[in-house]
């Protein structure tokens, strides 16, 4: 087992992490830009390093700095939490350059799945449902359009290194191809210098639902239930549950063992996710691969009571697993409370809270870092919470999550709360059949006024 892991990461999943090496008697560091000097992973770790100024290119995707970090303070592992640094072959590789162990994938995992187009050739070989779509990369603009034809409008065209719903555009008809293409490209090249495209059918209101897998050295890969994460808002989760209202022994039994499959495909190693999205026939397909931890691993932890980032830390140090597949026994429901103004068209909202009050109760669970006059810096992704409650029935973890919401305090800034309490009232939310388009032209203050 590690001695000393060093968490390349901030804010609350730092600290998640921080709190189970803690358990385990592993010694941490942590590492912090200056805009983050006061926050709570820095005061839990052991151990803290400064690795640069507020900007993230300067910071905590500062690969050299963070080595540096690992190096001085003798840690002899790396996890990269999510974000980040999480998914970058460059680092995984360093990493083992430098004989620090990179808690994560491979360098060639991490490729063969950051990939989109090559991972679903990968996943259609293994015999893993994917969405029709192009062979590949599409070069140019008429070779998208013939490609396109032939799939049949609507189509998704889709940056090959894409991820958070950036470089993807739904083509209705070929008129419009022309106008999304550029848009798409140029958005995916500012976000992942890479602007490759490849297209697929449009799946018209999905539900989002991923199942979580584990995998280990010796070529065990078990799943850990699902998730359904189709609250979304521009591709971004909101909510996430667990087990997703459109769940079935059947269905859970085919997904669980198409992960399976998929994880064997690339020989898996670590605690990822295969997601896929799920048609109004409830067929099923492969869309992307996590080879990470994610956001709201929480409510799977709640539902097998089973800790993954355990898991993902003995799976790196070379333990073998069980094997065993995991059902959930438990309802659970993870709201991401991000410092936004949901009457405003969720504008981020950085400043510094006044006053902080956390939920508490039987089957109530916060991660956050935050705490009363803490300062929101602006540089980072908007999330300061994950509010997760669980319960024996879904209409139970709604109701919890409802009254959790409304004791939940954070003045000094605007937050997403007030549109969570709305939705935990929402007639169609409770009714379970919302899809991905649930929020699409959403307007919190409207929505309120009709209600």
């Amino acid at each position: 087992m590690f001695n000393k892991i060093l968490i390349a990461n901030r804010g609350e999943i730092a600290l998640r992490v921080i709190r189970t090496c803690k358990e385990m008697g592993i010694k941490t560091v942590a590492v912090y830009s200056t805009a983050d000097a006061d926050s709570l992973h820095v005061k839990f770790a052991d151990e803290a390093v400064c690795i640069g100024p507020p900007q993230s290119a300067l910071s905590y995707l500062n690969i050299p700095n963070i080595i540096s970090a690992a190096e001085i303070t003798n840690s002899d592992a790396i996890h990269p939490g999510y974000g980040f640094l999480a998914e970058n072959s460059k680092f995984s590789k360093i990493c083992d350059e430098h004989k620090i162990k990179f808690i994560g994938a491979s360098p060639k995992m991490i490729d063969s799945m950051g990939d989109k187009a090559n991972a679903i050739k990968t996943m259609h070989k293994a015999g893993v449902p994917t969405i029709p779509g192009s062979n590949g990369i599409i070069k140019d603009l008429n070779a998208m359009l013939v490609a396109a034809k032939k799939i049949s409008y609507p189509v998704m065209i889709k940056a090959t290194a894409g991820g958070g719903g950036k470089g993807m555009r739904a083509v209705r008809k070929e008129e419009e191809m022309e106008d999304a293409w550029d848009k798409a490209r140029a958005e995916a090249m500012a976000s992942f210098g890479n602007n490759e495209m490849y297209v697929e059918k449009f799946i018209d209101e999905p539900r989002h639902v991923e199942i979580q897998i584990a995998g280990d050295q010796f070529g065990r890969v078990c799943h850990l239930s699902e998730r359904d994460c189709s609250i979304q808002r521009r591709h971004q989760k909101l909510v996430e549950e667990v087990p997703s209202p459109i769940m079935t022994k059947k269905l859970r039994e085919k997904m669980g063992k198409a992960a399976i499959k998929a994880g064997k495909a690339v020989k898996y190693e670590g605690v990822g996710t295969v997601e896929f999205l799920v048609d109004k026939k409830v067929n099923f397909y492969f869309m992307e691969m996590n080879v990470r931890i994610q956001v709201e691993h929480p409510i799977t932890e709640e539902v097998i009571n089973f800790d993954l980032v355990k898991e993902q830390i003995k799976i790196a140090a070379g333990d073998k697993m069980s094997g065993k597949n995991f059902l959930p026994t438990l309802h659970a429901i993870e709201c991401r409370i991000n410092a936004e103004d949901p009457y405003n068209n969720f504008r981020p909202c950085p400043g510094v809270i006044t006053n902080f009050h956390k939920p508490g109760g039987h089957g109530v669970r916060v991660d956050t870092h935050v705490y009363s006059g803490y300062t929101i810096p602006p540089y980072y992704d908007s999330m300061i919470a994950k509010l997760i409650t669980v319960a024996q029935t879904r209409e139970e973890a709604i109701a919890k999550m409802k009254r959790a919401l409304e004791e939940f305090v954070i003045d000094g800034i605007k937050t997403t709360m007030p549109f969570h309490v709305y939705l935990m009232s929402s007639k169609a939310f409770k009714s379970g059949k919302y899809t991905t388009k649930f929020l699409d032209d959403f307007d919190l203050k409207e929505a309120e006024e009709k209600a």
